[in-house]
């Protein structure tokens, strides 16, 4: 049965800024951190809990004008905060970001990839158009910003730190096969590079978010929408983003300091146990009367 809620999907700003968190004051004091996609949903989850910890922090995105209302919250939490409009599809546009911060902070601690997308459907069914947008936003894009980021480090001799927000791939992800091929080419691009730039400091990891509650419900179907309160994990409920940001900051913190090239599956158990059909559920794997046989199969 289809998840009947009274408020927009996710949280307000309100109480994105009031969320218990496990960790202290002052963290990231002195810190700067990258956040992209922080317009709303996730990154701007993100954001806002490095911003209650003491960061500064430099946010990007499409959206100019999503980006300065998120701006507004993480400067009423004291956060200096810098935005900055662009794709990162562009990989000239990903370097002129990084140098932008460098130079209005002075130094870059922590980069958070978050920026993605992808829209639900039978792989049957993509366009090439549809799946180069997802694969040059999702992998690419990733990619741009990581090396971009490793290169300043590298340069100025200095550590930093890489969280890769990827997705539940181990079981497949049927009705966002593109995504799936996307995010699992993130994880062992950071496994691979974690190895590589080990010698220069410059830590590499991912959160894997299983169904998070978001303002991007708002964007699937009903019934693909049903499939994520009914049963979607073992906790047979959706987590939320505030669950995604202190993994965040787990990995980007001294918690974090002996960890490098891994994955932090955030999922209630969705990689063992769960049902999330993103595009609802084909009819052959519905239960109830077995499905009829292929005619070949009878031959």
């Amino acid at each position: 049965m289809a998840h009947d809620t009274p408020r927009p999907y996710g949280f307000s700003d309100e109480e994105l800024v009031a969320l218990p968190t496990a960790f202290r004051d002052g963290l990231f004091d002195g810190q700067v951190v990258v956040v992209s996609g922080a317009g709303s949903g996730l990154g701007k989850a993100i954001a806002v809990l490095y911003a209650r910890l003491g960061a500064r922090l430099a946010i990007c995105g499409r959206d100019a004008d999503k980006l300065e209302r998120s701006a507004q919250l993480l400067r009423s939490l004291g956060a200096e905060t810098l935005t900055c409009a662009m794709t990162i599809r562009d990989p000239q546009q990903v370097s002129d970001l990084i140098a932008k911060v460098v130079t209005h902070f002075g130094r870059l601690d922590v980069l958070v990839n978050n920026a993605g997308g992808q829209f639900a459907g039978p792989a049957l069914d993509f366009s090439p158009r549809g799946w180069q947008a997802v694969i040059d936003t999702n992998l690419n894009g990733s990619w741009y910003m990581m090396q971009a980021a490793a290169r300043h480090w590298v340069a100025a001799g200095t550590p930093g730190r890489i969280v890769n927000i990827v997705s539940t791939i181990w079981r497949g992800r049927p009705g966002t096969a593109h995504s799936c091929a996307a995010r699992a080419g993130v994880v062992y691009l950071s496994k691979s590079v974690a190895i590589e730039w080990a010698p220069h400091r410059i830590q590499v990891n991912c959160v894997a978010p299983g169904v998070i509650e978001t303002s991007g419900f708002a964007h699937y179907t009903p019934e693909g929408l049903a499939s994520y309160y009914e049963q979607p994990n073992a906790m047979k409920r959706p987590g939320d983003a505030q669950d995604i940001a202190e993994a965040c900051v787990y990995l980007s913190a001294s918690s974090g300091k002996f960890i490098t090239g891994e994955v932090v599956t955030v999922d209630g158990g969705q990689q063992l146990w769960g049902e999330p059909w993103p595009a609802g559920r084909p009819d052959y794997f519905r239960m109830g009367d077995p499905p009829a046989a292929h005619p070949e199969a009878t031959k």
